[in-house]
């Protein structure tokens, strides 16, 4: 883009820096609306702003300029937004016994409530917003986005990442699967899903039947994080490796998540080798 001269630089940047206090504000009026007693809604707040510090610790790493850096920041704060009405109509967060928060979300923002117009009076981010916000819970990207879209798109999957292992551990998984405490520590592991784990990927939700694949499939997730901010993110926070102590009482689960340690471990070697 050519900016021309030096104050219409300013102007445009000026526009294009949002504001912060006035999104949190925004995001805290809305949450207000769902009942903060409810694990699952408390849960999700939460989520919302680490995924944002997350969102812009790696913008930062990677040395996007500050524009840019907001607007990752922003995803961050908004990705989720369709998780709150989720919890509220159908009481889970399992997309396929309800909606694809991802799509519900954007629709929220996008069409006809329009929601995006509470948090940033600008209209020039819309389109590539709505675009990172419906990829960010897809298995594999839109093979169409590219260049810098598919950079923001990443960093929200990565920030996303991270904060999901730290989830898993903080919060009661019966909250999460929506399931006893006896049937989550039944539960086995299938085959097929540690075929995935081997191939060094995330797990297709599709095969994922029991809470303890699901558990797998969220440890799975640090196979595909993409950028090195990610992963010192992780590591950092060593939930990561808490996934690990899991009190299972299957002995295909156990089998399984000392499969999965291994090929981590496996996994992180390599990335030590590459730098």
């Amino acid at each position: 883009m050519k900016w021309g001269c030096p104050e219409r630089k300013r102007q445009l940047l000026k526009k294009m820096i949002i504001d912060r206090k006035k999104v949190r504000e925004k995001f805290a009026e809305y949450t207000r609306n769902y009942d903060p007693s409810n694990p699952k809604i408390a849960l999700k707040i939460a989520h919302t702003y680490r995924v944002a510090d997350n969102c812009e610790k790696i913008a930062r790493s990677i040395e996007l300029s500050d524009e840019d850096v907001e607007f990752a920041w922003l995803s961050g704060m908004l990705h989720d937004i369709g998780r709150f009405e989720q919890v509220k109509r159908y009481n889970t967060f399992i997309d396929s016994e309800s909606v694809d928060h991802a799509e519900f979300g954007a629709d929220l923002l996008f069409g006809d409530e329009n929601l995006i117009t509470d948090y940033v009076d600008f209209r020039s981010w819309d389109r590539d917003l709505e675009t990172v916000i419906r990829q960010h819970n897809k298995y594999r990207v839109d093979k169409e986005v590219s260049g810098k879209l598919l950079v923001f798109c990443n960093i929200l999957r990565d920030a996303d990442k991270v904060d999901i292992l730290r989830v898993n551990v903080e919060t009661p998984m019966e909250e999460i699967y929506n399931v006893t405490e006896d049937v989550l520590f039944s539960a086995g592991v299938s085959e097929k899903v540690m075929e995935q784990v081997r191939e060094h990927h995330a797990v297709n939700r599709d095969i994922m039947d029991s809470p303890a694949e699901h558990l797998i499939g969220h440890i799975a997730l640090a196979f595909e994080l993409v950028y090195p901010k990610s992963w010192e993110l992780a590591r950092e926070q060593g939930y990561l490796y808490q996934m690990f102590e899991f009190p299972t009482r299957n002995q295909s689960t156990k089998k399984a998540i000392a499969e999965a340690k291994s090929e981590l471990e496996k996994q992180v070697v390599v990335l030590r080798r590459g730098k």
